[in-house]
């Protein structure tokens, strides 16, 4: 075994288990700390398979956009931050379908590949995927970037009453 294997093995359980605690924490804000967590293993992951730039997108663009924009969407729209009891529910159902769904999705997995080798592409570089992002993937990237900018205003003006009673006083004068 050697240390990649090792840090690999580490990294993802580290994943695991975060996500875990994402999905199970009764806190808003834990769950999006638990969530910079889980994907900061990744782009650790990513380190051990020797994929920088791939690695450093995953913190700029994940850790240090999306999981931020999701904190101060919370914090702006005032949500509530602790556990709530009238949003408590019954937790066996939703464990149910998921591990139904993940059961599914291993069948299938091991119906299609059984143990046929698969065979891998060439490693890519920074500058092929540089041109392929700016080429073929430009226009989704940009939509993406404008859909993330409508969401932050949106949750500012749901967070702040005082806009809407503005514009309804205008109208009525």
């Amino acid at each position: 075994m050697t240390v990649a294997d090792v840090l690999t093995a580490a990294l993802g359980a580290v994943a695991l288990g975060a996500g875990l605690l994402v999905v199970t924490t009764r806190h808003v804000v834990r769950a999006g700390l638990w969530l910079v967590v889980a994907l900061g293993a990744i782009a650790g992951l990513f380190l051990v398979l020797t994929a920088e730039l791939v690695a450093w997108v995953q913190v700029l663009v994940y850790v240090g956009a999306v999981v931020v924009l999701l904190l101060f969407a919370v914090m702006l729209t005032r949500a509530p931050i602790g556990a709530s009891a009238d949003l408590d529910r019954v937790r066996w159902p939703g464990a149910l379908v998921g591990a139904g769904a993940g059961a599914g999705l291993a069948a299938l997995l091991i119906d299609a590949f059984r143990w046929t080798r698969v065979e891998m592409p060439e490693p890519g570089t920074a500058q092929r995927l540089g041109e392929a992002l700016f080429r073929t993937w430009v226009l989704p990237f940009e939509l993406v970037s404008v859909l993330l900018l409508a969401a932050l205003i949106g949750a500012i003006v749901v967070s702040r009453p005082d806009i809407g009673a503005r514009a309804a006083g205008r109208r009525r004068g």
